[in-house]
């Protein structure tokens, strides 16, 4: 499994160019399940990306999470974050899981970040997005396990 974040001021999404929502300060979260991940990835990339301190504090420093911040999440489902580019033009996707077990897993990932009570912008597992990104920093990680 596979985390994009960015730190963001605002973000939109778009959805098969249909308006599906937005959040203020807080944190957009790519998504990318690989072949045979295991189900307690979710958990732990869950937990990580709660308590990750990467929002400023008074004297500039990464001192707080999203929690913290009473931020806002948009989790948007990314196969692409498995494509290879390390042979020709074309990036190759065979290390990103099947649709069907993606799916699947994505779906659960948002079931436990909704747990945490922060507001939650959700993608659609399969489906043309668009999403406009206002990057704080710019402040972009990525995890993996």
């Amino acid at each position: 499994m596979k985390v994009l974040i960015q730190r963001v001021k605002k973000a939109r999404l778009y959805i098969n160019e249909i308006f599906k929502g937005e959040i203020g300060k807080g944190l957009v979260v790519f998504v990318g399940i690989k072949k045979n991940d295991t189900e307690d990835k979710i958990d732990y990339f869950v937990k990580k990306i709660l308590s990750l301190r990467i929002f400023e504090d008074e004297n500039g420093k990464m001192n707080y999470s999203v929690v913290e911040i009473k931020g806002e999440i948009m989790i948007v489902p990314q196969f692409t974050l498995y494509g290879d580019c390390l042979k020709g033009n074309r990036p190759d996707f065979t290390n990103a899981e099947e649709p069907k077990i993606a799916r699947l897993f994505f779906e659960k990932f948002v079931e436990k970040m909704k747990k945490s009570n922060i507001k939650i912008v959700e993608g659609k597992f399969g489906a043309k997005m668009l999403v406009e990104i206002v990057n704080d920093g710019p402040c972009t990680l990525i995890l993996e396990k």
